[in-house]
């Protein structure tokens, strides 16, 4: 019996029309998930290795707090002109070799 190894996924986390607080909550939500994501990374590789190189955690913790900064000020300009905002959030999943 032959098995198939799937190598591609495609998850779609994120698909809707929302206001610009709903997009706020949902983009800021994720952006903070990550960030977590990685500062729990960066906490494990210290653990009993206090002179672990984190500069790969610390350095994408920065890049989102930027993200999330960006994130803000685009929607603040936008929640003004009361239009709502589209997010189509897809994950990309492929297996590495």
């Amino acid at each position: 019996m032959e098995t198939v190894v799937k190598t591609k996924q495609k998850i779609q986390l994120v698909d809707g029309t929302f206001s610009p607080s709903e997009a706020s909550d949902v983009i800021i939500a994720l952006l903070e998930q990550k960030i977590n994501f990685h500062k729990l990374q960066r906490l494990s590789w210290c653990e009993g290795n206090k002179d672990a190189n984190t500069k790969y955690p610390d350095d994408r913790i920065q890049e989102l707090e930027k993200e999330k900064i960006i994130a803000k000020d685009f929607i603040n300009s936008v929640r003004w002109e009361g239009k709502r905002l589209r997010i189509d959030g897809v994950l990309n999943i492929t297996l590495e070799e």
